[in-house]
């Protein structure tokens, strides 16, 4: 009986700090992508038209990429509807073609409306080369315009890439 106490007790212990390890995890996410909005919107004010109008969008604070023939990126984020925080998005990308090099950045996505978010949703949200990324700076998101219901912009904090390749971006939700 001691023996099976013991192993509760061990059991308890265990996934009490693989929760707490990942509510950690989960709020610096949620601290870095609270940054990198504000980041997004002192490059470029217009932006704050995107995050009021759309029907929802994810943030990635930190994305890295990196690559030679083959590359790949991933990065983890929140994701927001009205407004509101309403659970996780984790990307991961693989792209062949002429490419070397490693790169950091943040990408903000934005739904137009429902149907677009609710794929997104549901792991069906996979971007390929023709929705592409506009790198946020000044006045960048007056032109920009949705493709597909989305619309993608990126902010480089450090590296340099050399790229002409093809591939897709792939998203999972996780609710909170």
């Amino acid at each position: 009986m001691k023996n099976l106490y013991l192993s509760f007790v061990a059991f308890l212990f265990l996934v009490g700090n693989a929760w707490a390890q990942n509510s950690a995890k989960d709020q610096r996410i949620i601290e870095d992508a609270a940054e990198a909005k504000a980041a997004f919107l002192e490059q470029d004010p217009s932006l704050q038209a995107f995050f009021d109008d759309s029907f929802g969008y994810i943030i990635l604070p930190n994305v890295g990429k990196g690559g030679l023939g083959v590359g790949g990126a991933s990065g983890n984020g929140v994701a927001y509807q009205s407004g509101s925080m309403i659970g996780f998005a984790r990307m991961t990308q693989v792209t062949i073609g002429f490419q070397a090099g490693g790169q950091k950045y943040s990408e903000v996505v934005f739904f137009e409306d429902q149907a677009a978010f609710d794929r997104f949703k549901s792991d069906k949200i996979e971007m390929s080369a023709q929705v592409s990324a506009v790198a946020a700076a000044s006045g960048a998101s007056a032109n920009a315009k949705y493709v597909d219901g989305v619309a993608v912009f990126t902010l480089t904090k450090g590296g340099l890439m050399y790229e002409a390749s093809v591939g897709g971006q792939q998203f999972k939700f996780r609710e909170n």
